[in-house]
């Protein structure tokens, strides 16, 4: 099932792992504060936001087979950059204002190393790209057609992203050129994905189109080490999605790690990121913004300020796709 169906849907309930300990509390007046899984020293173990099966599935198969965590979440969202039916990250992505499919990607291994991209053009896997920054670079960040060049350099294909399906809908767009994110679609459905492996070892990538028809030059969260993904091999790991802008303020996923090593859950760490937002933001009820995370256990959670976000967890237990508690029902 697409991503964009399943959150046209209302009608699913939330699912767990079902294993001991499990969910805190059934009951539908409680479920805001229900943690949604705990199991010590789960692995090897993937997470990603969003219902995206074949993404943590791709994943797992590099797990199950005692690959490494890098491998694996690189792997796994490779496989929405390349799926041009998710129209907000890689191929078919929407455009900007300009009619420019820009992309924003970022990765981080166990030993704290990280790579991003910002305002890509014309390569598809921009978490690639990325990777190789990390590792074939003195560099973190590379932006612009200056990592598009640099992408050419390492043999990654040039490619028209802009789909006719995304063509068309930028056009119809444009003739009222109103911005107006819609919530859980346009605002936004960046793909997060947390790892962690045979050997305990965690990693983590984020990748995205950024905002439909946004201003050209806008980069969110996504690409930003602390703000859009952050790993700490002795702690836990977190990602995030929805309004980048909001989500840059708070350094969003350190926020969350940082929480987990105070001795939060990922769960309860979700939840607070989430809140000082909220806090921070007297138009919260307009934007979306969802966190997922893992600590070094393998316990996952995550929490969003509108109902609507979910988030896939594959492990020996299973896979489901887990309705993710909210601040608003």
């Amino acid at each position: 099932m697409q991503r964009r169906n399943f959150l046209k849907k209302s009608g699913l309930t939330t699912v767990g792992l079902l294993s001991a300990p499990v969910l805190t509390s059934c009951k539908t007046e409680d479920r805001k504060e229900v943690s949604t899984i705990v199991q010590a020293s789960l692995k090897p173990i993937v997470i990603a936001t969003w219902n995206v099966p074949n993404s943590t599935a791709k994943a797992w198969q590099v797990l199950e087979k005692g690959g490494n965590a890098l491998d694996a979440v690189e792997a796994g969202v490779k496989m929405e950059e390349a799926d041009v039916n998710n129209q907000s990250v890689g191929k078919g992505g929407r455009p900007d204002r300009d009619g420019n499919v820009t992309l924003d990607a970022c990765i981080m291994d166990s030993k704290g190393n990280c790579g991003a991209v910002v305002y890509m053009q014309n390569i598809t896997h921009a978490v690639s790209v990325a990777r190789k920054v990390m590792e074939d670079t003195p560099h973190v960040m590379l932006a612009g057609k200056g990592a598009e060049q640099f992408a050419y350099e390492k043999g990654f294909p040039k490619e028209n992203l802009l789909t006719e399906k995304s063509k068309t809908e930028w056009l119809e767009w444009k003739k009222e050129a109103k911005y107006a994110p819609v919530i859980n679609i346009e605002n936004h459905d960046t793909i997060g994905m947390l790892a962690i492996d045979e050997n305990g070892d965690i990693s983590g990538a984020c990748t995205t189109s950024g905002m439909a028809y946004k201003m050209a030059g806008r980069v969110g969260d996504s690409p930003v080490i602390g703000s859009g993904l952050f790993v700490d091999n002795e702690i836990g790991g977190a990602t995030a999605t929805g309004q980048g802008e909001e989500i840059v303020k708070t350094v969003g996923s350190f926020l969350v790690v940082e929480l987990i090593r105070q001795g939060r859950s990922p769960q309860e760490a979700c939840k607070e990121a989430v809140n000082r937002i909220i806090k921070n933001d007297p138009n919260y009820k307009d934007i979306q913004v969802g966190y997922i995370a893992i600590n070094k256990n393998g316990e996952t959670g995550g929490y969003c300020i509108h109902p609507g976000f979910s988030y896939r967890v594959y492990s020996e237990k299973g896979h489901d796709n887990i309705e993710s508690n909210s601040y608003l029902s």
